[in-house]
C-alpha cells in the first residue's frame, strides 16, 4: 500500500464517518416534521418487513404533520401500526386512506437529553475518525519498517492525515452545533 492510497483511504473512511453521523443526527427528532423520521419504520408487508416508504407516500402536510398516504388501502391499518409501536413516540390518526402523523411539541427536558443524545454522537464520530487516524499513522509505520519510503515521508504522511483529521473533527463540530440550535429553537 502506497502512502497515496493509505491518505486516499483514510479521506473516503473519514467522509464514510461524516455521513454516518449525518443520518443518526436526522433521526433525532425535533419540534418539526421531516419525512425522514419514518424511513426507518417498518411494515409488514405481505409477511416481510418493508419501510414505509416502499408501501405508501410520504409527504409534509405542514412543519408539524406527515401524511401517509398508502398504495393498498388495506395497508393503512398495518401502516398505522407500525408508526404508533415505533420507538418514535408519535400517535398517527386514520383519516379515510390517509394516515396523518402529528408531531408533538418537544418540552424544554426533552429538548436537554436529546441535545445531549447528539453530543454523544458526535463524540462517537470524533472518536471514529480518530481511529482511522490512528490506522493510517500505523500504515505509514509499516511502510518505514519495510523501508519503502523514508521517515521525511512519514512525518510529512502524517502532517496531512491530521489536516484530515482536524477537518473532519470540524465538520463533526459543526454539525452537531446546527443540530442542537435546531433542537433548542421552539
Amino acid at each position: 500500500m502506497s502512502v497515496a492510497e493509505i491518505r486516499k483511504s483514510a479521506e473516503a473512511r473519514m467522509a464514510k464517518s461524516l455521513d454516518t453521523l449525518k443520518t443518526n443526527l436526522a433521526k433525532i427528532r425535533t419540534g418539526r416534521a421531516h419525512t425522514g423520521i419514518l424511513d426507518h419504520v417498518q411494515v409488514e408487508y405481505y409477511g416481510s418487513p418493508v419501510p414505509i416508504s416502499q408501501v405508501g407516500n410520504v409527504n409534509l402536510v405542514d412543519a408539524r404533520t406527515i401524511s401517509v398516504q398508502p398504495y393498498e388501502k388495506p395497508m393503512a391499518a398495518a401502516i398505522e401500526k407500525a408508526i404508533r409501536e415505533s420507538d418514535l413516540g408519535l400517535n398517527p390518526m386514520s383519516m379515510g386512506d390517509t394516515i396523518r402523523v402529528p408531531m408533538p411539541a418537544l418540552t424544554e427536558e426533552r429538548r436537554r437529553d436529546l441535545t445531549k443524545v447528539v453530543r454523544s454522537e458526535g463524540e462517537d464520530a470524533k472518536v471514529a475518525v480518530r481511529n482511522l487516524r490512528r490506522e493510517a499513522n500505523e500504515a505509514l509505520k509499516r511502510l518505514v519498517k519495510d523501508k519503502e519510503i523514508s521517515e521525511d515521508d512519514e512525518r510529512r504522511s502524517q502532517d496531512e492525515v491530521q489536516k484530515l483529521t482536524d477537518r473532519s473533527v470540524a465538520d463533526i463540530d459543526k454539525m452537531v452545533t446546527q443540530k442542537e440550535a435546531e433542537i433548542m429553537t421552539v
